[in-house]
């Protein structure tokens, strides 16, 4: 069996402490290391600006609060595997295919409004399952869940687009891989809330209100971002400018639906982008869905790894999304495709060392840092290039493609995941997870690959085409 016995001989208060500290101490650092980058924006800009995005950044953070619940659940009810695979799957495939009718909703509606309609349609999702959460957790419920999991999707579906159609109004072009850092420290606190406060609370309070705390959340922020939230400078009192992204120089009318699809589809960068990003969500998830199920299996639940998850998957969210970020915009000059594919080589190095780590304590951290590496890819071209690429005024279809693909990864994963994983005792022995690293290692290859083929891209609008 794998233990850490320093720290759990240390007292509970230190215990929980410790995560906080870590966490405010990463938070920090990273805040106080931030590069400024002057594109001539005034104070009073930058101030309605952030008050702008934070409200929008945290709601985001509690969609997820919301969408990864899930896990939390699962190990409190003792769900099985199986029946835990089959309800992400159908919730991913939804949630990858709606990207067909949410990307061009949030070109045409804006991002505020799709953000509003995500926040109070997971809200009721989630409140719908604890209802029946509350009656206890049976085989018999596990279509029911799917179908209202795969509602919540539908619904969490709309935050990504509508995020990166907001910001992509506020932000120029070289501002855009140093803010995607700072946007996923909120996102990578969503992560905390689900990994390591839902836990706390299905164990403190009972399993179902994972279930509720996120929906209170929800329709808090959902308050906030009515009344403060806008999707363009011009709409809160400042000036519009020149984004210098592949809609710059574009002032004709909006393309119909049709034809924004097809010039996305075509675009080879946006392909390729959604090729990587189609393996980012299959190795994301294969880790962040999967390591605690794995610490249950193996009787190590309560070392530190584990026990702090969230916490730890927030700093590598956080440390993963500056370094590309900063990388991106210092080194590279705002392109994406570089600090992806540095970063895919590292999620390839730390599939082959999970081989090696399967039976030891440092398996843990082998799968953290593989974390930090696939979070920063996503926070690249999800949340940067999307914007990049399709441009402010097409965004919205352009991050649906590129997210639509994260979840029909996410979906291949889970389904993969659910069959050749152990059940039952047979999760005791670590040495029956290596079908666990063997499934991720040829998507870190192929996204490597991918991701260098789309190296030296940098978005044109028509501006600079003249």
């Amino acid at each position: 069996m794998l233990r850490a016995p320093m720290y759990q001989s240390l007292p509970r208060w230190a215990q929980e402490l410790i995560p906080i500290g870590v966490l405010l101490v990463v938070i920090s650092l990273v805040v106080a290391r931030l590069p400024k980058v002057d594109v001539g924006h005034t104070k009073q800009f930058r101030v309605r600006r952030a008050m702008n995005w934070l409200p929008a950044g945290l709601t985001y953070a509690c969609l997820y609060f919301g969408r990864y619940n899930l896990t939390a659940y699962k190990n409190a009810v003792d769900m099985t595997n199986d029946a835990y695979g089959s309800i992400d799957l159908w919730g991913s495939v939804v949630y990858g295919v709606s990207f067909l009718l949410n990307g061009p909703l949030a070109d045409k509606l804006g991002g505020r409004i799709t953000l509003l309609m995500a926040a109070v349609g997971a809200a009721g999702a989630n409140l719908a399952m604890a209802y029946f959460a509350f009656q206890g957790w049976s085989d018999d419920k596990l279509l029911l869940f799917e179908v209202l999991y795969a509602t919540n999707m539908y619904f969490q579906s709309f935050g990504a687009v509508s995020i990166v159609k907001v910001n992509a109004s506020w932000f120029h072009l070289r501002e855009r891989g140093t803010f995607g850092g700072i946007f996923g420290i909120l996102i990578s606190l969503g992560v905390y809330f689900a990994y390591d406060m839902g836990p706390r609370v299905a164990k403190g309070i009972s399993a179902p209100w994972v279930f509720i705390i996120p929906p209170i959340t929800l329709v808090i922020f959902a308050v906030i971002d009515f009344f403060i939230v806008r999707d363009t400078p011009g709409q809160a009192g400042h000036r519009d400018f020149d984004t210098a992204d592949a809609s710059s120089g574009d002032d004709g009318p909006r393309l119909g639906l049709v034809e924004v699809a097809k010039k996305m589809l075509t675009n080879r960068t946006i392909l390729v982008i959604a090729g990587v990003e189609f393996c980012s969500g299959f190795l994301r998830n294969a880790i962040m869905k999967w390591y605690q199920v794995f610490a249950k299996g193996t009787g190590i639940k309560e070392t530190f790894v584990p026990t702090n998850w969230g916490m730890l998957l927030c700093c590598a969210g956080i440390l993963g999304g500056m370094f590309a970020g900063v990388i991106s915009d210092k080194v590279f000059q705002s392109r994406r495709g570089p600090v992806s594919t540095i970063l895919y080589g590292g999620m390839l190095v730390g599939s082959g060392l999970m081989f090696l780590t399967l039976k030891t304590p440092a398996l843990g951290w082998t799968v953290l840092f593989m974390s930090l590496c696939i979070i920063g890819v996503h926070g690249m071209l999800s949340g940067t290039a999307s914007m990049d690429f399709g441009g402010k005024k097409n965004v919205g279809v352009a991050v649906g493609i590129i997210d639509g693909f994260v979840y029909l990864g996410t979906a291949l994963q889970a389904g993969v995941l659910k069959q050749v994983l152990p059940e039952g005792t047979a999760q005791a022995d670590p040495g029956n997870w290596v079908n666990w690293p063997l499934a991720m290692a040829p998507m870190a290859l192929i996204g490597m690959v991918l991701a260098f083929f789309v190296w030296n891209a940098k978005p044109k609008g028509k501006a600079a085409a003249h």
